[in-house]
């Protein structure tokens, strides 16, 4: 049965329909209209789009086809913002979607409003007769808008830093310098392994079913590999070295140039790494981020 803690309660495994998608527009807050529409790769989308995708999601998996007094706010969305699924209809070319300077953000703000009011509808009927359904899609829809929150703060960190302005997305201070605990391992033995979803909670397909598979004996450091760490693999000549990268890897790092990790910069023999507050002298002991997975394999054969 549909529970009305879907609309507006949060709880640790089930999040409210009202506080997903606020935390959404509550992400959008510190933008400006012209930062709405930044596309700055073919791999990244407008804020405005992540903001769309995720009505035209709830409004297509949900609305059309549970609520029989639904009109869609603008039929031509269902093609703009469409990610990909072909079985839902045609979509919009990814690499593309900054050219969309229309429909505006004023009117994708009206669209979500728009779908949110059909949808706290749907949530609040509890005769509907498929009402098992449209909570399992729900929690679907509201995970899924989640992902994009990740999606749209990474896609703005990097259009940011595009700019040569460098500006900051927000002015709440960066996270505190911390002190390093010393490197211990852990070891774990060969043998079988349980993999995948257990339990009751929210999952997606692709974590399931729960699997026995084999695995050879490793080691895991007890923490994060830091910055200061990671600098001396660039001071060896890391980036230098052939012998230290998978073939694909040392592929793209000369075919992109890369000398440091994303968002690094040495000026004046000091790092720095572009931030959500701007640009940051680098924190020695914080975990280094933003590593590809090529850079990973190759720091962990040099560190050996």
């Amino acid at each position: 049965m549909i529970k009305n803690s879907l609309i507006n309660t949060c709880t640790d495994s089930t999040p409210s329909y009202a506080s997903v998608r606020q935390q959404t527009e509550s992400l959008c807050a510190p933008l400006e209209v012209e930062d709405y529409g930044v596309q700055s790769m073919p791999d990244a989308s407008p804020a405005k789009w992540h903001l769309a995708h995720t009505s035209w999601f709830f409004e297509t998996l949900l609305l059309k086809p549970f609520a029989a007094d639904y009109a869609p706010f603008d039929e031509s969305f269902a093609h703009l913002f469409n990610s990909y699924y072909e079985s839902l209809g045609g979509f919009f070319t990814r690499a593309e979607r900054g050219l969309l300077t229309r429909p505006t953000i004023r009117e994708i703000y009206a669209y979500r409003a728009h779908v949110d009011v059909a949808m706290t509808k749907l949530l609040t009927n509890q005769t509907h007769t498929d009402r098992q359904e449209i909570q399992h899609r729900t929690l679907l829809g509201l995970n899924h808008e989640q992902q994009h929150q990740e999606l749209l703060l990474t896609d703005i960190k990097h259009a940011f830093s595009k700019n040569p302005l460098r500006p900051a997305y927000t002015s709440l201070p960066a996270i505190p310098p911390s002190t390093v605990p010393a490197l211990d391992w852990l070891q774990f033995d060969e043998g079988l392994h349980e993999t995948g979803h257990k339990g009751n909670a929210f999952a997606y397909d692709n974590e399931m079913p729960r699997h026995k598979s084999y695995s050879n004996g490793f080691r895991i450091a007890t923490r994060p590999v830091t910055n200061n760490e990671y600098i001396s693999f660039i001071q060896e000549g890391g980036y230098k070295n052939a012998d230290l990268w998978l073939s694909d890897g040392w592929a793209t790092l000369n075919a992109e140039n890369w000398q440091a990790p994303l968002y690094w910069e040495e000026k004046e023999s000091d790092w720095h790494s572009f931030t959500f507050q701007g640009m940051k002298q680098l924190d020695q002991n914080s975990p280094v981020y933003h590593l590809s997975f090529f850079e990973a394999a190759a720091y962990a054969r040099w560190a050996g």
